[in-house]
């Protein structure tokens, strides 16, 4: 009877991680289908210019935006941002357009020192032309402790991630006036920090999603191989001896 239980106990234990290491597998795929999906936007969303008012009332996906407006004031910078293998923080100011649509402009990238020392900003003023494409915002970490905290800089907060409702709500915006998707500010325009319009800065391409969903299911196709091995030597070893005549 032990030996019974043992043996229901085993098999259970491997369902359960062929179970786990095939989710995890799905997962990857998963990710690999939404950011391969998001990177073939990339081209047909150039094809054509929308103003932000309808770029942001059009179905989610990527939008070109050539707009004019005024940027407001308050800066945000997003901490842990990479660039050519150097950490460092993303700009984000708020830019009202002429019918009163507000969005996230990205104006670049800069290197945050070791001494984690925040470079002084100049923030954008006045009015101004945007070009560039609405996208979903950087990837982030964690979401540990305050998504924003203050700076000595007047007007600048260091932020984690950007949840709209709480980014409207230090930059002293109305509640529900700011999206999710940023405006990634065209590099060939006049302005701002280094940038350029690639998609995914900050985490893993289609193809290491890939990679990772193979380890995964090939993990779980070991462990299911191993339960059966080891149930046919049990098998085997409970059979009677063959008496030679």
């Amino acid at each position: 009877m032990m030996r019974k239980h043992t043996r229901l106990i085993g098999w259970l234990a491997a369902l359960v991680v062929i179970v786990g290491f095939c989710q995890l597998g799905r997962w990857q795929l998963h990710r690999m289908h939404d950011k391969q999906a998001l990177l073939d936007q990339q081209l047909p969303a150039r094809a054509q210019t929308l103003t932000l008012a309808k770029a942001q009332a059009a179905p989610a996906q990527l939008r070109w935006v050539d707009d004019h407006g005024r940027f407001l004031p308050g800066t945000l910078l997003l901490d842990n941002q990479t660039r050519e293998g150097r950490a460092g923080i993303k700009v984000y100011q708020p830019f009202r357009g002429d019918d009163g649509t507000v969005v996230l402009v990205d104006l670049g990238w800069l290197p945050m020192p070791g001494d984690r020392q925040l470079p002084t900003i100049a923030p954008r003023e006045g009015e101004a032309r945007v070009a560039g494409l609405l996208a979903p915002p950087p990837a982030t970490g964690l979401a540990l402790g305050p998504a924003f905290t203050a700076t000595a800089q007047p007007g600048v907060w260091l932020a984690n991630r950007m949840p709209p409702d709480e980014a409207a709500a230090a930059l002293s915006l109305p509640p529900g006036s700011l999206h999710s998707p940023v405006l990634r500010l065209d590099p060939a325009l006049p302005g701002g920090y280094a940038r350029d319009l690639e998609l995914l800065p900050n985490t893993l391409p289609p193809s290491r999603h890939l990679g990772y969903a193979v380890q995964w299911f090939g993990l779980a196709l070991t462990v299911l191989i191993v339960a059966l091995v080891l149930e046919w030597r049990r098998r085997r070893a409970r059979q009677p001896p063959t008496l030679l005549p």
